[in-house]
């Protein structure tokens, strides 16, 4: 009965932990923005399946290009600079944090995140963050997990093409 009860929990033990590394290790999604368009696509399985309008920053410097990794997730996340705690209608940083390490950052200084101010969407307005509106980043969080690749970029180009060049549609 004890070896039983051992086998039973060491194979539960391993499922917990293969279900933990597929969570933090989704090679099939990619994260796209474009700050030109002011959209973000989200693919998965070489389809686009979500696509949305965004804020970015009040410049062109002020958000990163590249490619990055997802290393930072949060629901209703503290808004440190301003002291407004998690959950707060005045919070800035919105219901979820998607936070990406951008120039060695950790993920803490740049995100994808909602925001308390809609209007604020489709325009040049962060300090280098990536703007949606609450709804877009609640079901954007729940799509993801660690290690999503992000590429943001200025370009003229569609998602799609955009896409295909970082060979996530075929």
């Amino acid at each position: 009965m004890l070896k039983k009860m051992i086998v039973i929990c060491l194979s539960l033990f391993i499922f917990m932990i293969s279900q933990s590394f597929a969570e933090t290790h989704d090679t099939s999604s990619l994260i796209i923005v474009n700050k030109t368009t002011h959209r973000l696509a989200l693919i998965k399985n070489n389809r686009i399946v979500m696509q949305v309008s965004v804020g970015t920053g009040r410049t062109p410097q002020l958000t990163p290009e590249g490619l990055f990794h997802v290393v930072v997730k949060v629901k209703n996340p503290y808004y440190i600079k301003k002291n407004i705690p998690g959950g707060s209608p005045k919070n800035p940083l919105g219901t979820r944090w998607i936070g990406f390490d951008a120039w060695g950052t950790n993920g803490r200084i740049y995100g994808v995140h909602g925001n308390n101010n809609p209007a604020s969407i489709g325009y040049n307005v962060s300090s280098g963050c990536i703007r949606l509106y609450n709804k877009d980043a609640e079901q954007l969080y729940d799509q993801i997990s660690l290690h999503t690749p992000i590429f943001v970029t200025s370009s003229s180009k569609t998602m799609t093409q955009l896409a295909q060049e970082q060979h996530a549609v075929h």
